[in-house]
């Protein structure tokens, strides 16, 4: 077998910059998102420049999500730049849509304010991106979207979507899953390896991640089944912008890898080199985004990233004192005013408070190292490590026994506790490896089948 290697990225998220992205509204709706908005153009060109410059692969597979909101001009403007990129580099490009690309009513922000722009069906996709995997395909299924294309003599990529004409983010049907299997078992008998491509992932990229519905493929067990047990061991995805390494194996003893890539345009922002060494062996190795041309007051684009990833978090904990009415309604809680006066007085304290004062509501000891830490600063590299991947906090650490001990003591309330998929959960364990790495590297790592 012919070594290959592949660029993966994912959440590239495009947005045309000059449909209008500033004025105060902006910033407002700004101050809750984890990832850029005026600077997603600016951005993607430097990850297109950057690819087109380095020769380590001639493919790219781009896992959904292309455009911030399914603005038509952003299509347009991103499929031209993906033409353009493949004609200039003679590279190829491969993609999947997903939610992000379907939208009747998407926006932009002006000095008066948000306003509506003109969006795309999902019947128009196709038009934008048959170039980019759709007319290579030696099998294509329109209703999904999803393809099968030969990315070289030995190895196959298949191509899932789950969005119809009709809904988002479908559970698949047995129809569908049979379309995949029977494309699975071609592949095998024409002698292949196959590897599969998704926007949602098929496994939590941390298991607390697995409590938010959205957060996978719906029914994804079915899916893992139908890819493991026919010879599909392998799977990139996208969606959660989290930077993750996952491995399951099924009944029947088939191991399927979920490789999920930080999004372009927020922190975590990475790309995957991927090398199939041989149908046992595949290497994953992790680039960072490149810089790109911005004002970002003196910081690097990885340090601007971060600072946008923890204005978030930080809006959140700030809103609970000072606007909890803000609050309520970004977390989908109905506000009442007994309610507004509670999380006024818990985020009052939960911002003044050290890491030693909150364990001790919890009759928990902190370790001394970092007793005297901010909470509230503690909390936001809490939720930023979840996305990052390779979660320091480990049993061992200060963090980490500190954590462990304020689960074991939260565990006996949630021993009734299902996933969103109606899983049950292991509260303890499930919050051990959210907040530290026990499996695969998130970031550099050799796969074995």
């Amino acid at each position: 077998m012919q070594e290959l290697k592949f660029f993966v990225i994912t959440d590239t998220h495009f947005f045309k910059n000059s449909i209008g992205a500033y004025g105060t509204d902006y910033e407002l709706y700004m101050d809750t998102q984890q990832k850029c908005f005026a600077e997603t153009e600016a951005i993607n060109r430097a990850v297109f420049d950057d690819l087109a410059r380095r020769d380590d692969a001639d493919i790219v597979l781009i896992a959904g999500d292309l455009t911030f909101n399914g603005e038509k001009e952003s299509h347009r403007a991103f499929s031209e730049m993906l033409h353009d990129f493949q004609q200039k580099t003679g590279k190829q490009v491969y993609v999947v849509t997903a939610g992000h690309d379907v939208n009747a009513e998407p926006y932009g922000f002006n000095e008066n304010g948000r306003f509506t722009v003109e969006g795309t069906t999902y019947a128009e996709l196709y038009d934008f991106y048959r170039d980019f995997g759709y007319d290579r395909a030696i099998e294509f299924d329109r209703e999904h979207l999803s393809y099968v294309a030969d990315l070289s003599d030995d190895v196959r990529l298949l191509v899932i979507c789950n969005d119809t004409a009709d809904a988002k983010h479908v559970t698949y049907s047995d129809e569908f899953l049979g379309w995949i299997a029977s494309q699975a078992q071609k592949a095998r008998a024409d002698g292949k390896m196959m590897i599969a491509m998704e926007h949602y992932p098929v496994l939590a990229g941390q298991p607390l991640l697995a409590l938010i519905g959205d957060a996978r493929q719906s029914e994804a067990g079915e899916l893992v089944d139908t890819l493991a047990d026919n010879g599909v061991h392998l799977i990139f995805t996208g969606h959660m912008h989290n930077q993750s390494v996952n491995v399951v194996e099924t009944q029947k003893g088939n191991k399927l890898v979920d490789v999920c890539t930080g999004c372009t345009i927020g922190c975590p922002a990475f790309m995957r080199l991927v090398t199939v060494k041989d149908e046992h062996t595949v290497q994953i190795e992790s680039i960072p985004t490149p810089d790109f041309d911005w004002d970002k007051h003196g910081q690097t684009g990885k340090e601007y990233l971060k600072v946008q990833f923890d204005r978030m978090i930080r809006t959140f904990i700030d809103c609970m004192e000072n606007d909890p009415v803000r609050f309520m309604n970004k977390v989908h809680i109905k506000s009442t005013p007994a309610l507004q006066k509670a999380f006024h007085v818990l985020g009052k304290r939960l911002r003044r408070m050290t890491i030693g004062g909150f364990t001790r509501l919890l009759f928990v000891r902190a370790a001394p190292e970092i007793k005297n830490h901010s909470f509230t600063d503690f909390a936001i590299d809490l939720v930023r490590i979840v996305f990052e991947g390779n979660q320091p906090f480990v049993e061992g650490t200060p963090e980490g026994d500190t954590l462990l001990r304020v689960f074991r003591r939260l565990a006996p309330f949630f021993k009734s506790m299902k996933d969103a998929q109606g899983e049950p959960v292991d509260f303890y364990e499930m919050m051990k490896h959210t907040v530290g790495n026990y499996g695969l590297d998130d970031y550099n790592t050799t796969l074995n089948f």
